[in-house]
């Protein structure tokens, strides 16, 4: 799909052509943060939630159910407890392995355009992730399937804003579960050319997938070992645990340098205490000693610190996102990451069952506390819906209108003689109008955002033009895009050695036969 532009700050050029679509679009970007964060934790609340973060991993422990890493940790000077699997953590031990977590590094694309700065004040946002069903206006919900996850992976590669796949947009449950990551990976490869996730369900699987993206990158092995070019997010299974499969995938990602996110899942008043400051302390804890044990397995490591502390409705269990306690959990993530000077993922979640405000309020409140906590990796930007069990496809532009409005938000607001257009003010005097004046008519084409889902029309030319609402040209949109869409270009070399190792590793069972 053409780019509307390829200029830093976005706006579409004369001359360019505008896909057959017709979306309106920024131009791809790397995105820095040039505001100072949000801090909604005092210094002393920092260090007290370290504190106690510390006293949980010295004093309570965490199990890692797996018995290679607990010789990794037993062999570094942790506390194995005898015939368990749980680990106490010295705090000076912690922090000595976390001293060797980079603050920053690149995550390199199938095309190099498409690289992504991860740490510093770089932003970058992903698409939906491990949705196991699908929406749209047409076909209402189903479980996923190929169709809807490769039309999801056309949409993030079309739309600028989303910089990287975070994880199959929606599980596509009609490919089979030993063999799904081959087919899944591929076509990560072959419909888009950005960043992408690889799950970490077991040794088999990520290798696998570093095979996978060797071919794809056209890259030897040891170039792949000098290229950090695939992530996967490591969730603990909170409280305190992490388990086997998660614990394999790590350890091969980490010993060939590719990036891990550690991420507890500390819902308040369900894995967590049923306060924000309690659950940060077990989230900060179950982090802790996750990226810890990444930096044992190899030290240096890319690592990125993950916060998903969000509360529950306590009558019914179920989660709750974009709520104020999400969004002050997302800042004050922001704080601890940086306390540790490792770069910070949160996300863009909503607890609505369809695209309507509720969907659109809460995504707000959760873009705004992760961009203002300075998070690095934003995932789920695009197309969450339900508390995460649906990718709708009207929510993925909806999220894309929203992602490209912060995008313009963090572009650095102009200040200078010429922004300032004494002139045009000397020109116009008193009681003029500036839309004929010159210095608006040379900034006719980029004087402000130009939206995707709303042209500002009045009522009256809203109303004879059909009105359509926010959700239904999200629909029509959607639909154009992908029937503009072309693939990234692939050599065909590559193309073909792809699916010889497809073909290969599916004959041998995939998953299965290990």
């Amino acid at each position: 799909m053409a780019r509307e532009t390829s200029r830093r700050g976005g706006r579409r050029g004369q001359g360019e052509r505008r896909p057959a679509s017709g979306l309106k679009q920024l131009g791809w970007q790397a995105l820095e943060n040039p505001y100072d964060p949000i801090r909604v934790l005092r210094d002393e609340q920092v260090e007290m939630i370290s504190d106690a973060a510390f006293r949980i991993l010295e004093e309570v422990g965490m199990d890692f159910l797996d018995p290679e890493a607990l010789d990794v940790l037993k062999k570094a000077g942790a506390a194995v407890e005898p015939g368990s699997e749980r680990v106490r953590f010295d705090r000076g031990l912690v922090k000595e392995a976390l001293a060797s977590a980079p603050q920053n590094f690149t995550l390199h694309a199938r095309n190099p355009a498409h690289n992504l700065q991860v740490g510093g004040r770089n932003v970058v946002f992903g698409s939906i992730a491990s949705a196991p069903n699908a929406s749209d206006l047409d076909g209402g919900r189903r479980p996923g399937n190929t169709e809807d996850f490769q039309n999801l992976l056309r949409l993030a590669q079309a739309f600028n804003i989303v910089h990287f796949i975070a994880g199959y947009p929606v599980e596509p449950v009609d490919r089979a579960p030993q063999t799904r990551h081959l087919d899944c990976l591929r076509d990560c490869l072959t419909l888009t050319d950005k960043v992408f996730h690889a799950y970490s369900l077991g040794r088999t699987r990520i290798l696998d997938a570093l095979e996978l993206v060797r071919i794809g990158h056209g890259l030897t092995e040891s170039e792949l070992a000098e290229k950090t070019c695939l992530f996967s997010i490591i969730n603990t299974s909170s409280p305190l645990r992490l388990d086997g499969p998660m614990i394999e995938g790590l350890m091969e990602l980490a010993r060939n340098n590719q990036a891990v996110v550690i991420t507890p899942f500390t819902l308040s008043g369900a894995m967590s205490p049923a306060t924000v400051a309690g659950a940060l302390a077990q989230q900060h804890a179950e982090a802790m000693a996750g990226l810890a044990f990444t930096q044992l397995v190899k030290p240096g490591a890319p690592v990125i610190y993950g916060g998903f502390t969000s509360n529950v409705d306590m009558k019914s269990g179920a989660p709750a996102f974009g709520t104020p306690e999400y969004s002050r959990a997302a800042l004050a993530g922001g704080q601890l990451a940086r306390h540790l000077g490792i770069p910070y993922r949160s996300s863009n979640a909503n607890a609505a069952n369809c695209v309507d405000a509720q969907a659109a309020y809460e995504s707000q409140m959760s873009i705004w506390g992760a961009v203002m906590g300075h998070a690095n990796f934003i995932m789920h930007g695009a197309g969450w819906l339900e508390g995460g069990l649906c990718a709708s496809f009207e929510k993925f532009v909806l999220d894309a209108e929203m992602l490209q409005m912060m995008a313009e938000f963090l572009r650095p607001l102009e200040v200078s003689e010429d922004s300032i257009g004494l002139e045009a003010i000397r020109e116009v005097g008193p009681g003029g109008h500036f839309f004929g004046a010159a210095h608006t008519l040379a900034r006719y084409e980029t004087a402000f955002y130009n939206p995707i889902l709303s042209d500002w029309r009045n009522f009256e030319t809203w109303e004879e033009g059909g009105s359509e609402t926010a959700t239904q040209r999200a629909n029509r949109l959607f639909k154009a895009v992908l029937a503009d869409f072309t693939p990234p270009p692939l050599d065909p070399a590559i193309r073909e050695e792809l699916d010889a190792f497809v073909a290969r590793r599916t004959e041998e069972g995939g998953a299965e036969a290990a």
